[in-house]
């Protein structure tokens, strides 16, 4: 953590200084806003957050309950997710409260006497080590209590207005404000009043019965698997082995269970299995009581048993597969510009079981966060407002047939499988996916061809930028070179190579015209305002002098022009970044976008190719 470059801080450092909106802030919703988000679920305060670093927007965040959320139904966070919550600043910490998964343990029927589950494998969560982050578990209420904490500490000094529900919403082109939207007042002396909010744009994350997505016309489209769960998060004496290892646990009557171990250290979560539902159930089986939820998972668990003392919560749902054509308002085929954008469960449904419905809508939220931030801000065009949608709306889909194959793999009968241990076999050779690592954006405006991907094979262009151990070098520190990335909305420009091609591009870099830190970086502002930029020599820290690295890798920051020397980075002799990430020996420019994502890979001279690439991206005309 940075902090003094302004100025000697004797509080709280992550509180940072009031700037922009955040100077007075109203505590009244403004008649008028640049972002009005809907909904404070994950998506919508991940968005919220990412635009609280944006002083200069005015963003509010509305929510129809009268305060925070106190109990969240969705639980597991995935290894990407705790990579974004560094770039908020509270991985460690929630990590800290969490449970951690590691391993995951399955149960079947035993071969000897069927009716008596015995433990058939474990197997360890993440079985190739594809991040140095946790998978975890913890409520969704206090994921959003952190997002919150971030926003309040924002210099735009951000939080949401409870209260308030969306009602409809009007596009009026060519007004300055073009989106009226209607909100009406849920609790206090003015329950019950509408008014009228205009707005420049408008995210939508109000859940699967979006009212923001049904008036821009889009619709959840797919079906139900016809068969129905009950969830319940309980506190219980239990003489089975496993119960705080995630479990999946196959009886021989068809029935299952997922078993979640909760924070805490007491609490844990089944996902019950209760069976098929007919076409004309109208909802019946949601009438399932706890009682009978709990005797199904005793049935299940035979010869265990688990008595519940408490259960904190419960819930009946059917498997649903849904999703919507696209994520904002632009009709197929029109060439206009989005003003309404929807993200999470208003644009896609689909099972809990795979741990993905917040993780997936808390990238939704990432996503669209830093582009109206860029655009907004005057730093780029509203064109790139367009790739929100063809962006997410993919990941979505390959996220539901990811999810039919898994929630049907859970609810087939242990000897209608084709192997005994499909299971298990389908969760190892599929773990990248449910993580958030196969995350892949095809070339757009921000995400280039991969025509020197062979000069950073380990970072693909358009995947998540993997993190690896560096040498600090003006304190001999060891860091983890993504960890220091902060989702400040910069772009970041990672230079990797031998000192004198990295000078040559350096002296471009810092000095050029064409460079887009001197085009794009406006000259009141900090050089690394809108760029930040680092370098990796190969060989080891003791050889870098200082007093020799580039000055664009040193730069002077603040009202005393003060040096920034954590820019400047060595390989570690022990794990190798340039050998782990396939980094060519002749260096290469790693590009990757405010959302953590590779945008392009090109060698030390591609000087041209980079101010070419920049140029669009940072156009506001």
């Amino acid at each position: 953590m940075q902090f003094h470059h302004h100025g000697y801080v004797s509080g709280e450092p992550r509180v940072l200084p009031a700037a922009g909106t955040g100077i007075d802030r109203p505590a009244e919703l403004p008649d008028e806003v640049d972002v009005l988000i809907v909904g404070t679920g994950p998506a919508g305060m991940i968005t919220a957050a990412q635009l609280s670093r944006y002083p200069d927007v005015t963003t509010r965040i509305v929510e129809r309950r009268g305060g925070r959320l106190e109990v969240g139904q969705a639980d597991g966070i995935q290894a990407r997710s705790v990579e974004t919550f560094q770039a908020f600043g509270f991985a460690n910490r929630i990590v800290e409260e969490a449970y951690r998964i590691t391993t995951m343990s399955f149960w079947k029927p035993d071969p000897a006497d069927p009716k008596r589950i015995v433990r058939s494998s474990r197997v360890p969560d993440d079985p190739t080590g594809i991040s140095e982050f946790p998978h975890l578990i913890v409520n969704q209420a206090r994921v959003q209590d952190y997002f919150a904490e971030y926003m309040a500490n924002s210099p735009s000094r951000m939080t949401p207005d409870f209260g308030l529900e969306f009602q409809a919403l009007d596009i009026t082109e060519g007004d300055e404000y073009p989106v009226s939207v209607t909100l009406r007042h849920t609790v206090g002396s003015r329950a019950g009043e509408d008014r009228v909010v205009r707005a420049k744009y408008v995210v939508g994350c109000d859940g699967a019965r979006s009212a923001v997505r049904e008036s821009i016309g889009r619709e959840l489209v797919g079906d139900q698997a016809l068969h129905a769960w009950g969830v319940m998060d309980v506190l219980a004496v239990t003489d089975f082995p496993d119960i705080r290892t995630k479990c999946a646990i196959q009886s021989h009557d068809g029935g299952n269970i997922l078993l979640i171990p909760r924070e805490g250290g007491a609490l844990f979560r089944m996902y019950v299995d209760l069976g098929e539902v007919s076409e004309d159930d109208r909802g019946a089986v949601r009438k399932t009581t706890i009682d009978q939820i709990i005797a199904r998972a005793n049935a299940i668990m035979h010869p265990y048993t688990v008595d519940v003392k408490n259960a904190a919560w419960h819930s009946v749902y059917e498997v649903g597969h849904r999703l919507t054509d696209k994520f904002d308002d632009v009709p197929v085929g029109d060439t206009r510009l989005p003003r309404v954008f929807i993200t999470g469960d208003a644009c896609h449904t689909h099972s809990a079981k795979a741990g993905q419905g917040m993780n997936v809508s808390m990238q939704d939220g990432f996503n669209i966060g830093w582009k109206l931030g860029h655009v907004l801000d005057g730093r780029g065009p509203a064109s790139l407002l367009a790739t929100y949608s063809a962006e997410r709306q993919l990941i979505a889909k390959n996220l539901i047939d990811f999810d039919k194959e898994w929630s049907t793999l859970m609810a087939t009968r242990p000897e209608n499988l084709a192997d005994p241990a499909e299971l298990e076999e389908f969760y190892v050779k599929t773990f990248e996916f449910p993580s958030g690592f196969l995350t892949c954006y095809q070339p757009s405006a921000i995400v280039a061809s991969p025509e020197h991907q062979d000069l950073a094979t380990g970072f693909p262009v358009g995947k998540r930028f993997k993190s690896a151990p560096v040498m600090r070098v003006c304190d001999a520190n060891l860091v983890h070179l993504g960890h220091h990335a902060q989702a400040d909305g910069r772009w970041r420009v990672y230079v990797f190579g031998p000192a004198a091609p990295v000078a040559d591009f350096a002296s471009w870099l810092g000095n050029s015209p064409d460079s887009p830190v001197v085009a794009h970086t406006p000259k009141n502002l900090d050089v690394d305002a809108w760029f930040d930029v680092k370098v990796i020599y190969p060989g080891p820290y003791e050889e870098i002098d200082l007093g020799e690295v580039p000055e664009v890798f040193l730069p002077r920051t603040g009202p005393f022009s003060l040096i920034d020397y954590e820019k400047v980075y060595a390989a570690d002799p022990a794990d190798d970044i340039f050998a782990a990430r396939g980094i060519s020996p002749d260096g290469a420019i790693v590009v990757v976008r405010p959302d953590q994502y590779v945008a392009n890979v090109l060698p030390l001279t591609g000087t041209a190719e980079l101010a070419a690439f920049f140029a669009p991206i940072f156009s506001a005309g």
